[in-house]
C-alpha cells in the first residue's frame, strides 16, 4: 500500500511546544492525535549547515579520513569546538559500526560515502514520566526530494550517542534524498563528572554549568555517571516512543526547512524505521505503537524480548555468558582471534576452578570443568556458532560491562547505589578510581560508546577478591536475574517493562540476523519474535544470514574478515526491497536462510560471498 501525497490541514506549532490537533485532521495525518499521552516537548534546539568540507555523512572525512587509525584532533585538546566534536563523533561511530577496511567492500560493493550537503536540526525530547531527555537529530540533505517525501527514522545501536546509526540509516537514506531522523533513545554519551560537576552541553562540548548539561544525575555520587545506567528512567522501556518522537521532530524540521511546502505530516510523508542491535529492538518496539504512522520497519540483529518459546531476556543470557562463557570456551575449538589464547587461557582456567568451587560446574580438572560449562550453555540454547563469535565479547570483558549497566538501568539505581557495588570512573594504572582530566572529558561525547569501559572511563568493581577477582561481582549480577531480594525484584520489574508487543497489523517488518551472532543470539531474539508475530498473523519476514556475527566493525581483524560476512549489506538490501514495495515496483522479501561464502584469508569481499537475495 503506497502513501498518498495529499496534504491535510495541520496546525502550526511553536518549536518548544507540542503539535496541537486540528479539527478534521486524520489520525494518519496529525501526529498529535495519534500519540495519545505522548505530548512532545522539544528543547535546546539548534540548526547547523554542513556543506563543502563538512558534509552530513562524514563531516568531510570521506573514506580515507574514516580509515585513519587516529581520530580527528581538537585545536584545543581541553576545549573542543562543536564542529570538532561532531567530526570526531562521526569518525568514531562509523568505525564502530561498519567494516571500512580495504577489501571489505564498503563504498565499492555496497554502501556510499559520497559527500551529502545539507542541514542538521538538533533538539532534546522527553517522554511523559521520564526525568531525563533523549537526543533527537534530523539530517535534511540539500537534495531532499520534495515531490517524494520520505523520512528514515532510526535509533542508535548499543548505547551509542546520537550519531550511532549514521552508517545504518544515514548511509542509505541521505543519498536517496530522504531526511534521516535519529534518537539516542535515552542512552548516549552525555557523561557527567560528578566530582568536578561537569557534564556535556547540547552541542557535545563539556560544560561546568549543570543547568546546561544534557544529563545530570539527581543524587550525589563519585566518579562518572552516564545516562543509560543512571537516568533513573529505564529508557529501554520507552525505546519505541523515543523513535516516534524522532519521527515527529523530523516532520517539524522539514516544515522549517521547506516552509513553502508545509505542512509535513504522516499522510504525505513516507516513514521507514531502521536500526541494528539495540536500535533494531527500538524500531520493533516502535512498530507496536498505535496509529498508522509507520510505513515499514527493517530491524537488523535486534535486541528484542518477547514471551515466546526459546526467547530470553538480554540480562538473562548476558549474565549467564559473563559467568560461564570464559570457562566453556576452553572446550570450544577453532576460536576466532582475538582474543589471544595465550593471554586469556590462564584467566579462563581460573574461572573454571572458581565455578567448580562454587558448585556451578563439575569436573576434576580444567578440561572437564570447561566441558561441563559448555554443556550448560548448549542446554540453555547457545549454538557453537554463537559461542565462537561470543569469544570476542568474553575476551574484551564486554559481558560484564553490559550486565553492570543494565542492572543499574532496569533497577533504576543511582550512580552510587549499584546493588553489586559497580561504579564508573577514570582509573589509575592499578585500576583505582582517579579524577578525570579536562582532556579526557573533552572527548567523552565523541569517543564514548555509552557503556564504560572506554573513552578514559573504566568500570570499577568494588567486590574484586580472590584468585578469580571478577567472580563475586558476576555472581551478584546473576543473582539479580534469579533472586528474590529487593534489588533483584527491582531489576526483574525493569526487565518486564521491556517486553515487546506485536507489530501493528498490516505493517511490513523485515528482520535480518546473523546465524552466528554471539552478542545477541538469534535463537533468543529474532527467531522467537518472528515466529510469535507470524503466528499472530503479522506481516513479518526473517533473513537469517549464515557466517554473520554481530560486529561488522570487527571485520577489520584479519581472522574475523576471513570467517564472517558483514550484515550491513543485507540491511541495505532489505531497505531497497521495502522501498520498492512501497513504490509499487517490487515485492517484499520472503523468509530466507541465506547461504554465504566466507572470503578466506587475504581475499577481498565480492558479491558472490554475500549471495544477497534478489
Amino acid at each position: 500500500m503506497t502513501k498518498t501525497h495529499m496534504r491535510r490541514p495541520l496546525c502550526l506549532a511553536t518549536l518548544a511546544l507540542s503539535l496541537a490537533a486540528c479539527a478534521g485532521s486524520s489520525t494518519r495525518g496529525d501526529p498529535a492525535s495519534m500519540r495519545g499521552d505522548d505530548a512532545l516537548m522539544f528543547s535546546a534546539q539548534r540548526t547547523s549547515l554542513h556543506r563543502g568540507d563538512d558534509d552530513l555523512l562524514t563531516a568531510g572525512l570521506g573514506l580515507a579520513g574514516l580509515q585513519a587509525m587516529t581520530p580527528p584532533t581538537f585545536a584545543d585538546p581541553e576545549r573542543p569546538l562543536a564542529v570538532e566534536a561532531r567530526r570526531r563523533a562521526l569518525w568514531a561511530n562509523w568505525r564502530g559500526i561498519a567494516d571500512l577496511a580495504p577489501g571489505g567492500g564498503y563504498g565499492t560493493l555496497y554502501g556510499s560515502l559520497a559527500a551529502v550537503p545539507g542541514r542538521e536540526f538538533h533538539a532534546l525530547a522527553t517522554v511523559p514520566g521520564a526525568s531525563q531527555p533523549h537526543r533527537v537529530l534530523v539530517q535534511v540533505p540539500d537534495g531532499f526530494d520534495r515531490t517524494r517525501r520520505c523520512i528514515v527514522v532510526t535509533a542508535s545501536s548499543g548505547s551509542r550517542g546520537i550519531y550511532g546509526a549514521i552508517a545504518v540509516a544515514g548511509a542509505w537514506g541521505l543519498p536517496k534524498g530522504c531526511a534521516v531522523a535519529y534518537t539516542d533513545k535515552g542512552a548516549g554519551t552525555d557523561y557527567f563528572d560528578t566530582d568536578a560537576g561537569i557534564g556535556i552541553a547540547a552541542d557535545g562540548t563539556p560544560s561546568a554549568d549543570r543547568a546546561q548539561a544534557v544529563f545530570a544525575p539527581a543524587g550525589a555520587a563519585q566518579g562518572v555517571a552516564f545516562k543509560h545506567a543512571h537516568s533513573g528512567d529505564n529508557p529501554e522501556a520507552d525505546w519505541g516512543r523515543h523513535v516516534r518522537q524522532a519521527a515527529e521532530f523530523a516532520l517539524q524540521a522539514l516544515g522549517e526547512a521547506y516552509p513553502d511546502d508545509a505542512p509535513f505530516d504522516f499522510d504525505s510523508t513516507r516513514v521507514i524505521a531502521v536500526g541494528i542491535s539495540n536500535g533494531g529492538g527500538a524500531v520493533l518496539r516502535a512498530a507496536e505503537l498505535e496509529g498508522d504512522w509507520l510505513d515499514a520497519v527493517v530491524a537488523g540483529e535486534p535486541s528484542i524480548h518477547v514471551d515466546a518459546p526459546g526467547a530470553r531476556s538480554l540480562y538473562d543470557y548476558t549474565t549467564e555468558a559473563a559467568l560461564l562463557m570464559p570457562c566453556a570456551l576452553l572446550a570450544v575449538d577453532n576460536l576466532p582471534q582475538p582474543p589471544l589464547t595465550a593471554q586469556v587461557a590462564p584467566l579462563w582456567t581460573a574461572r573454571c576452578a572458581s565455578l567448580r568451587a562454587a558448585s556451578l560446574v563439575e569436573g576434576k580438572d580444567a578440561a572437564a570443568q570447561a566441558r561441563s560449562a559448555l554443556e550448560i550453555l548448549r542446554t540453555q540454547g547457545w549454538t557453537d556458532g554463537a559461542l565462537r563469535a561470543g569469544a570476542l565479547s568474553a575476551g574484551f570483558d564486554l559481558w560484564r560491562a553490559i550486565a553492570a549497566t543494565y542492572a543499574s538501568a532496569y533497577g533504576r539505581f543511582d550512580a552510587d547505589a549499584h546493588p553489586c557495588g559497580y561504579r564508573s570512573a577514570a582509573q589509575g594504572p592499578d585500576g583505582s578510581p582517579r579524577p578525570s582530566t579536562a582532556t579526557e572529558r573533552a572527548a567523552w561525547w565523541s569517543d564514548g560508546s555509552g557503556i564504560p569501559p572506554g573513552a578514559a572511563v573504566g568500570l570499577v568493581d568494588t567486590r574484586m577478591d580472590g584468585a578469580d577477582p571478577l567472580l563475586p561481582g558476576l555472581q551478584c549480577l546473576r543473582a539479580l536475574n534469579e533472586g528474590d531480594d529487593a534489588a533483584a525484584r527491582r531489576v526483574q520489574a525493569g526487565i518486564a517493562e521491556t517486553k515487546a508487543g506485536l507489530p501493528r497489523a498490516g505493517l511490513p517488518v523485515v528482520v535480518i540476523h546473523g546465524a552466528d551472532d554471539g552478542l545477541i543470539p538469534i535463537a533468543f531474539t529474532s527467531t522467537p519474535y518472528v515466529g510469535w508475530a507470524q503466528a499472530a498473523g503479522r506481516d513479518v519476514r526473517l533473513w537469517q544470514v549464515a557466517n554473520a556475527q554481530h560486529f561488522d566493525g570487527f571485520l577489520g581483524l584479519p581472522d574475523y574478515a576471513a570467517r564472517y560476512v558483514p550484515l550491513l549489506p543485507y540491511v541495505y538490501a532489505a531497505l531497497d526491497r521495502v522501498d520498492a514495495h512501497l513504490d509499487g515496483s517490487g515485492v517484499l522479501p520472503t523468509d530466507a536462510s541465506i547461504s554465504t561464502t566466507p572470503r578466506g584469508a587475504g581475499k577481498a569481499l565480492d558479491a558472490t560471498h554475500l549471495a544477497i537475495p534478489r
